[in-house]
């Protein structure tokens, strides 16, 4: 019973984001993707660790994966504390909590360690090919959601995914990466064979077909 109700809940979940996050991207937006400093995004609660510098100075970022921890619901703060202190340590450059608050831990020029190089090649989930030793921690933004504890197979909170629909078009928006960028953990490396990693949510972020620059009107 428990599992068949977190896989109503989570199609439930994905349903309301995809039709939330279905609207433009606003110009405000657009705008503030370009902004150095710690631009408030609508619709967020962001805290940065570390500023934002000229998006120009990041230009290395090609794509996007979603992970997901095991950390407690609670400890977001903690563990971006602790890549913050140590940028280029095992991890990722944003943390997202259980109630959607996001951490930006790093400096955009710090290339924390995340992945392990794109070691999947067998086409299960995606087309391999491209992502082969391609999609690495020198050229992608790692993004995490912790708190899937004591059940790694729990979802992301719906908190969390309605943040990631604002948090991933700003991050696409801000270095111009298209939406078949945007890779699940599971996707690209063999991973915890008891779930798909980040799977529900790079799929949902596909499935909104952002397209950076498209949409910003006066702020191009």
């Amino acid at each position: 019973m428990h599992r068949i109700s977190t896989g109503i809940i989570l199609a439930l979940a994905l349903l309301i984001a995809v039709r939330a996050g279905a609207a433009q991207l606003p110009p405000s937006l657009c705008e503030l993707a370009r902004m150095a400093g710690e631009p408030q995004i609508p619709g967020l609660h962001m805290v940065y660790l570390a500023p934002l510098s000229d998006p120009a100075a990041a230009s290395r970022w090609r794509n996007i994966i979603a992970h997901q921890t095991e950390g407690a619901p609670g400890s977001t703060r903690s563990l971006a504390l602790a890549q913050a202190a140590n940028p280029t340590k095992r991890g990722v450059m944003i943390w997202v909590e259980t109630d959607g608050t996001v951490y930006w831990a790093t400096p955009e020029t710090a290339i924390p360690t995340h992945g392990d190089g794109a070691n999947r090649n067998d086409n299960k989930y995606i087309d391999n090919g491209p992502t082969y030793h391609a999609v690495i921690k020198t050229n992608t933004i790692g993004v995490e959601f912790n708190g899937n504890f004591p059940d790694v197979a729990a979802p992301p909170t719906a908190a969390q995914t309605q943040a990631w629909l604002i948090l991933v078009r700003f991050l696409q928006e801000r270095y111009g990466i298209p939406s078949d960028h945007v890779y699940a953990h599971n996707w690209i490396d063999f991973k915890d064979a008891r779930y798909c990693e980040g799977c529900a949510l790079a799929t949902l972020a596909r499935k909104l077909a952002y397209v950076p620059g498209k949409d910003c009107g006066s702020a191009q």
